[in-house]
């Protein structure tokens, strides 16, 4: 018997059900160095929802771990960048 539930279609986190990291263990995405890094990062660059991944990992300022392929320094700097074009687009 499968204990799995099924996501909900509908929820706005549905696109989690198609991450090639459900395959893993956690802790893949979660590593303590460089190398660790990689090797998610390998995972998610053929990943077919690591836009959406990152996406998420940016709105809800997730700072750890690698989400859409972005290790947490790469999503800093992204949200630095996002704020610079904010302010210079005013």
């Amino acid at each position: 018997m499968n204990s799995t539930p099924i996501p909900d279609p509908d929820s706005p986190t549905a696109w989690m059900a198609d991450g090639l990291c459900r395959m893993y263990p956690p802790e893949m995405f979660f590593p303590s160095d460089g190398v660790g890094v990689e090797k998610a990062k390998k995972i998610c660059s053929n990943c077919p929802v690591a836009d959406q991944c990152l996406d998420h990992a940016l709105d809800h300022r997730i700072e750890h771990g690698v989400w859409g392929g972005a290790s947490e320094r790469q999503r800093r700097r992204i949200l630095k960048q996002r704020r610079i074009d904010a302010e210079l687009a005013r």
